[in-house]
């Protein structure tokens, strides 16, 4: 059984049809690839998944529960955390803070605002947040302001937030957007070593497709918010559907 099973989801704002049928499933343990032109929809599943938007029809399943019947809060603590393509990050916190939003420790005002961490459950998103920031080489920025870092450094930052929240399922919305070649391939490595230490089911969406061909088990494709493809890298690359989606059909 798929880890996220969606089917035939429907979604339209007013006029506009962003998703128009949308099938998908996402095996448990794989990293999946989920491409497509802009405005093929691909944002808009996630923010269905996420529980920012309701869609208008259709079905969404998380190991077995039904995710359209729970409000978007309780979307996290069932294994559930992404990234968004513009940065939610607070600019006026330092590094660790912001990481420490992922556990939503209750009292964190008291770090937001420089006090003196007194809670158990305080110190604990502490410890794991420098553990994570450790873990993907932003020790040295724990305690610096989100403001003025580089722009691949604050994506960092934002995959260690979703990984503090304990996630069996990380949705990656255009992890690679604005790095560099070589912080390209650095992502890449660490999304599968975290995917293998951390025993994770990775969904992302994203436009660099070297990235997608070199780092995905299974690619899927949408179009105008239906499917058109999916298989591995290879394969879909190669599909005269997905060729024309993103290249046009010939004169």
């Amino acid at each position: 059984m798929a880890l996220l099973d969606i089917e035939h989801l429907e979604l339209r704002f007013g006029g506009v049809t962003a998703l128009d049928g949308a099938s998908i499933e996402v095996p448990q343990g794989v990293i999946c690839g989920l491409i497509g032109p802009n405005g093929a929809g691909k944002t808009t599943l996630f923010n269905c998944v996420s529980r920012l938007y309701t869609p208008d029809s259709g079905r969404i399943e998380f190991d077995g529960d039904d995710l359209l019947a729970l409000q978007p809060h309780q979307i996290a603590a069932r294994g559930i955390a992404r990234t968004f393509q513009n940065l939610g990050l607070f600019p006026s916190l330092t590094v660790r803070e912001n990481v420490m939003l992922g556990a939503r420790a209750p009292g964190f005002m008291a770090a937001s605002l420089r006090l003196p961490v007194a809670s158990r459950g305080e110190r604990e998103a502490r410890e794991r947040a420098d553990e994570l920031l450790e873990r993907l080489g932003l020790s040295d920025v724990a305690g610096h302001d989100a403001s003025a870092l580089p722009y691949g450094t604050l994506k960092r930052i934002e995959l260690a937030r979703a990984l503090l929240q304990g996630p069996r399922l990380l949705m990656l919305d255009e992890p690679a957007s604005g790095l560099s070649h070589g912080e390209v391939d650095e992502l890449s490595q660490a999304i599968v070593s975290l995917r293998d230490d951390f025993d994770l089911t990775v969904l992302l969406v994203e436009h660099h497709m070297g990235m997608v061909m070199g780092l995905c088990d299974h690619v899927i494709v949408l179009n105008l918010g239906e499917k058109i493809a999916e298989g591995e890298p290879r394969s879909v690359q190669e599909d005269p559907a997905v060729i024309e989606a993103y290249l046009g059909a010939p004169a």
